[in-house]
């Protein structure tokens, strides 16, 4: 047997070749199999790039993923390098790559990654949106009430959230994200990223939801702010009655009135001055 195999996830342009880093044109020429989710796909990239792939050629998507796994492993266990390219982003995140990722990690295959454009950070940086905190949901379930269901767990999630859609969904999509977040949740469609025709409309979800009912194409993300939970007013009532319940069992007042206004996160002397009103006690 050979050195130990090695399996290379390559992050493929998402819009623009020019995006292609020196790694993954190297990685193209040298490998000894790359596997693509679109051949043909593969075969322009190389050509715009100027690539010769050197190595074999194999396909790699949704309905052969699973069989064509297993053979890949085999090859990698032979001491051979695999490179494995959607037709665009990152394999694994919504497209084919994660069955090889898993069976080449239960064999001690060498897995890396070859980093390239990603359209969910790219949306979410575009976006406006808070970017500190978010998580990926992918696509969006195809059937009306697996939909809603999926996005009512979602409405008290509170970081940004990222989606993929297909442009003949994104409409029902839209809807069916302010039924369950609200019509004024903020949100951004992001369409033909890194493309000619780029283009990242911002607004609430009622709002984008009605502009979509006119049709969109191209590749679509959707950006969604997570859920904002709002002011509630302290119970003042409430919390007077604390503070007379901890000096009736022989608490300062001071210390008191400081440590509940520090656990409503208010002010003291907001505190202080309606224990006043409300309390004879010296």
């Amino acid at each position: 047997m050979r050195a130990d195999g090695r399996l290379v996830l390559a992050g493929a342009p998402i819009g623009q070749a020019g995006d292609v880093s020196p790694r993954l044109r190297e990685a193209l020429r040298s490998a000894d199999v790359v596997a693509a989710e679109d051949t043909r796909r593969l075969r322009r990239l190389a050509t715009e790039l100027g690539v010769e792939i050197g190595g074999r050629i194999v396909s790699y998507y949704d309905a052969n993923e699973a069989g064509r796994a297993r053979e890949l492993v085999e090859t990698l266990k032979e001491g051979r390098t695999v490179v494995v390219i959607t037709d665009a982003g990152m394999p694994g995140v919504s497209d084919p790559g994660y069955r090889l990722t898993r069976l080449a990690v239960e064999e001690g295959v060498t897995v890396t990654a070859l980093p390239g454009p990603s359209a969910v950070t790219t949306a979410l940086a575009v976006s406006g949106l808070p970017s500190d905190r978010f998580c990926f949901e992918g696509f969006p379930p195809r059937k009306t009430g697996e939909r809603a269901r999926r996005l009512a767990a979602l409405a008290g999630e509170e970081r940004t959230m990222v989606f993929f859609e297909a442009p003949h969904r994104l409409a029902d999509s839209l809807a069916a994200m302010a039924e369950a977040f609200g019509a004024d949740r903020p949100a951004a469609v992001c369409r033909e990223l890194t493309k000619t025709y780029e283009e990242v409309r911002r607004g609430g979800l009622g709002e984008l939801a009605a502009w979509a009912e006119a049709g969109v194409k191209g590749e679509i993300t959707v950006v969604v702010a997570g859920h904002v939970a709002a002011d509630v007013p302290p119970d003042l009532d409430g919390l007077v009655a604390e503070v007379e319940r901890r000096v009736a069992a022989g608490e300062l007042r001071k210390t008191a009135v400081a440590d509940v206004a520090k656990a409503a996160g208010m002010q003291r002397r907001e505190l202080y001055e309606a224990v006043h009103r409300g309390s004879s006690t010296p």
